[in-house]
């Protein structure tokens, strides 16, 4: 990020509709030219209400939203420079993909001229020019997410607001089409703001996220920040899969901690600035963990180690996903990729395994 002043400032933005229900309570979030930025929750986190505050569908109860130094207070939506396509796309049913795109320019009193080479331009970018007399319902789910897309992006708004873009699309088509949102956000150059639940599609498609709960922001930064380096249980537990392990602090020292877990100890290559003896928890991604039949040889001893019994199995194709159970009884899960088309020494239920990880694999959370 720059040090010159953010395209998009979010200054202490407060939502509350009263009875104690406050669903965006003091945040703050300066947004890049040109950047994709995801807001990332569960439903009821206050994410659609942060972005229907931008979009001037929501009044703040107190904070300023300021886009390109100007200030949005007390601006409707018509003379915000800013477009928004919802997660329904509200195509108009009755006009042709043309008219859909030309709809905003028209009420905006465009020259016809005009009008006719931005429409084209448009549909050239969404690659949909031999569509441009279907209706609506002629179109697939992805065709007519992409005139939504042309549609918001024909007035070359300053910022535009997607609200769960990809929701209506089943799982293959929204995989496809996220890149493809994605190229034609970043031809066109527009600063974008987008509000999702589904983690793959905030990871593969923004610049930065931005994980909210319960109205608050808890952590800011890259897909893979956000991933490799959780600042709570909450964010590790919420971006995907995560081994959570509860003990204490053992050793503190500027390079590394150890941490006494009931099955194991945990030597973690980074420090903390803790207490010996404060409760910690210990996150570990199941795609971090190697799994053998015998005891892996350990330049770190018997730190991070256990022998475990394999519960569950499942075959995806690319990986497995085992479930080991832990001499405690607690359940771990380790994605191990099928490298080759079939294992050396094929793991199996109730069997007794190894698992082991690197110094660098874990993070330790005291919050």
């Amino acid at each position: 990020m720059s040090s010159s002043p953010a395209y998009l400032q979010i200054q202490n933005v407060v939502k509350d509709f009263g009875g104690g229900s406050i669903a965006v309570n003091n945040v703050s979030i300066d947004i890049a030219k040109g950047e994709i930025f995801a807001l990332l929750g569960s439903s009821g986190c206050g994410k659609t209400t942060l972005l229907r505050m931008l979009g001037g569908f929501e009044t703040p109860t107190s904070g300023r939203i300021i886009l390109n130094g100007q200030d949005l207070a007390g601006l409707p939506p018509y003379a915000r420079p800013i477009n928004m396509m919802f997660q329904s796309y509200a195509l108009f049913p009755h006009l042709t993909v043309w008219d859909n795109i030309a709809f905003g320019l028209k009420r905006d009193g465009m020259p016809k001229d005009e009008i006719g080479a931005r429409v084209e331009a448009m549909l050239k970018l969404v690659q949909l020019g031999k569509f441009a007399k279907r209706k609506p319902h002629q179109l697939s789910g992805g065709q007519q997410q992409r005139v939504a897309l042309a549609r918001s992006l024909a007035k070359k708004p300053q910022l535009l607001l997607l609200d769960e873009p990809l929701g209506a699309l089943d799982k293959k088509l929204r995989e496809e089409t996220q890149i493809e949102l994605v190229n034609i956000i970043e031809d066109v150059g527009v600063t974008c703001v987008m509000v999702t639940h589904d983690q793959e599609e905030a990871m593969t498609m923004a610049t930065r996220i931005a994980v909210m709960s319960e109205g608050s922001i808890l952590q800011v930064g890259a897909p893979a920040d956000i991933y490799e380096t959780p600042a709570t249980r909450f964010v590790a537990d919420f971006i995907g899969n995560v081994n959570i392990m509860e003990g204490s602090l053992s050793s503190d020292n500027p390079d590394h901690v150890i941490i006494d877990c009931a099955d194991c100890q945990h030597y973690v290559g980074h420090g903390i600035t803790g207490v010996a003896g404060m409760d910690v928890s210990v996150a570990l991604r199941p795609e971090k963990i190697r799994l053998s039949t015998d005891k892996p040889a350990n330049p770190l001893g018997e730190f991070n180690q256990v022998q475990a019994k394999v519960r569950e199995l499942s075959y995806f194709g690319a990986f497995t996903l085992y479930h080991l159970q832990l001499p405690s009884g607690q359940i771990i899960k380790v994605s191990e990729s099928n490298l080759e088309r079939h294992r050396s020494d094929p793991l199996t239920w109730d069997q007794q395994v190894w698992a082991s990880w690197s110094p660098t694999s874990q993070v330790v959370l005291t919050q």
